[in-house]
């Protein structure tokens, strides 16, 4: 297994893109640690993993929340020894044009991608630096490449984790420690369900046109990228054996955007 006894938290994990990759990881030997805001949803996904409790933990963490980002990352080191691999995938979606977002929401979106991830990477790096190994990665987007109209917080936290990750992998070479970026396409997970009628009518288009003209128009055969697709690519971050890669960023989006 490619993963045997290594510690993975995982953030946003109770449902979605972060669910897929705990069960991923799973399957390939590691102990998961599942943080979300929602404590029993994660207290029933790390059940799903192992309803013994011995390899998968359900912790409550407000990723914006200093204390809570801090406490609950002792709780992953104390139950299980180490932190291999930091997944930063706790995030929201908010669309409206520039001239009428909401200041509050423009700080929220900011919050949960950005300063979560800043507060998850520092907390894990504490007890990474220690071991002197470490692989954290951060869900980016094709929006950390180019930009959508109706997205602005969105586009600029998600080109702000690719700074992030370069700095990390920097600071974090002379530790064992990687960091990486991963960059999906449409998932259909529900923050993209939800985003179909609020572009429809932002737009003025179908709910149709949204997923066909505006969501898949730039993908080489009409499909969204799934949470397996986006999950294997996690499992590549974490596995990989030397330093070799780290700083960088994988579109993974059916051809959207090619680099």
């Amino acid at each position: 297994m490619r993963l045997q006894d290594k510690v993975a938290v995982i953030t946003g994990a109770a449902s979605g893109i972060g669910l897929e990759i705990a069960r991923t990881f799973a399957r390939e030997g590691a102990k998961i640690v599942i943080a979300d805001l929602n404590q029993a949803g994660a207290d029933a996904a790390a059940a799903s993993l192992d309803p013994t409790g011995k390899r998968a933990l359900g912790v409550a963490m407000d990723v914006t929340d200093e204390a809570q980002v801090d406490a609950g990352m002792a709780r992953a080191a104390a139950a299980f020894g180490r932190i291999d691999i930091l997944v930063s995938n706790a995030g929201i979606q908010t669309v409206a044009p520039v001239e009428q977002f909401e200041f509050a929401k423009w700080k929220q979106l900011l919050s949960i991608h950005l300063d979560g991830a800043f507060l998850t990477t520092r907390a894990a790096l504490h007890t990474m630096y220690k071991q002197g190994s470490g692989s954290i990665i951060y869900m980016g987007s094709v929006h950390s490449k180019e930009a959508s109209a109706l997205k602005a917080p969105y586009v600029t936290a998600k080109h702000g984790l690719i700074g992030l990750a370069k700095v990390v992998a920097k600071e974090g070479a002379a530790h064992g420690v990687r960091a990486n970026v991963i960059c999906p396409g449409f998932v259909r997970t529900p923050l993209v369900e939800k985003q179909i009628p609020e572009q429809a009518k932002e737009l003025g288009i179908s709910e149709e046109d949204v997923v066909k003209k505006v969501m898949l128009k730039e993908t080489v055969d009409g499909e969204f990228t799934t949470v397996e697709d986006v999950a294997q690519a996690a499992l590549f971050f974490a596995s990989f054996e030397s330093n070799a890669l780290t700083g960088q960023s994988l579109v993974v989006s059916h051809g959207w955007f090619m680099q």
